[in-house]
């Protein structure tokens, strides 16, 4: 195919909107990207090939779903707006490898579709332009459920990439960094100006690759009781781990006994949330399961 048919265009998006009468519905955060570049950037990320599939979320139009086409073997897209489906199916029409699920990405049974859709390949990464208004929730659904992923590569809003890959110590490390880290290792591809979407959003996004782990980096003995200690001690970003577990898990004892406990852990209960590595969360959880505190 030569350039000029590509669907990231200006000129080809406006075509195709127009022909079928398409507006922009504020409520699913659509925003369609109109740049090759960035669009390369994305599908070099994810490391593709014919031997491996590509789970696409909110294709739109199907700018990026023609460029994974081009280079996996399997493609399936996610698209939760009716009014799209017969645009993606004409658009799509040449790529025989790709199929389009018109439903909700949350509601969805991604291990039915993976078995049905992916039988075929070896590994398969998710690749998305994703709706800014719900990345985190699908963003923890493909993780939490440990689906067979290779990398998720997503474009988001920056400043919650930032969140997804930053560091123990720095403004942007909490509660979404460790349980990010906890299920795979994120890192930054690029920064994307406003000006490569029609609409053009009002928030600055980045591209974000998250490679999957196969092991979490730490052993907690009980996951959900993990997520709530970290959690509880990021509840007030000012006040110490001391004062933020106090309050929810202790909150008509002293704190003598938490603060021995934070210190058996070898952490100094004067620490605040953002300080502590997801390593020390790992033995604070622990510690504090053995001690019956938090679930039951």
């Amino acid at each position: 195919m030569n350039g000029m048919d590509d669907i990231a265009t200006p000129r080809r998006t406006k075509e195709i909107i127009q022909r079928h009468g398409f507006s922009f519905k504020k409520s699913l955060g659509q925003n369609f990207l109109i740049d090759q570049n960035i669009l390369n950037k994305i599908v070099d990320a994810a490391g593709l090939d014919s031997t491996k599939g590509a789970l696409e979320i909110g294709p739109g139009i199907g700018a990026l779903t023609e460029k994974l086409a081009q280079q996996a073997g399997a493609v399936t897209a996610v698209e939760i707006d009716q009014r799209l489906i017969p645009i993606l199916e004409e658009v799509l029409a040449p790529y025989p490898g790709v199929k389009v699920h018109h439903g909700d990405v949350l509601k969805t049974d991604l291990a039915a579709l993976f078995k049905s859709n992916f039988a075929g390949v070896s590994k398969v990464s998710v690749v998305a332009n994703l709706p800014y208004y719900v990345t985190t929730p699908i963003l923890m659904k493909l993780l939490e459920e440990r689906l067979p992923l290779e990398n998720i590569v997503v474009m988001i809003q920056k400043e919650v990439a930032d969140r997804m890959a930053a560091r123990p110590g720095t403004k942007d490390y909490g509660s979404l960094s460790i349980a990010v880290q906890y299920y795979s290792v994120p890192e930054l591809v690029c920064i994307v100006p406003k000006t490569v979407f029609i609409p053009q959003p009002n928030v600055e996004s980045a591209v974000i690759r998250l490679a999957v782990r196969e092991q979490p980096p730490v052993v907690v003995d009980d996951e959900r009781h993990f997520f709530e200690v970290v959690q509880a001690s990021f509840a007030q970003r000012r006040k110490t781990i001391s004062n933020n577990l106090k309050s929810r898990f202790f909150p008509n004892e002293g704190r003598e006994r938490l603060d021995q406990l934070l210190q058996a852990a070898g952490i100094d209960p004067s620490r605040r949330g953002e300080t502590l590595s997801i390593e020390e969360y790992a033995v604070l959880s622990n510690l504090l399961r053995k001690e019956g505190i938090g679930l039951n």
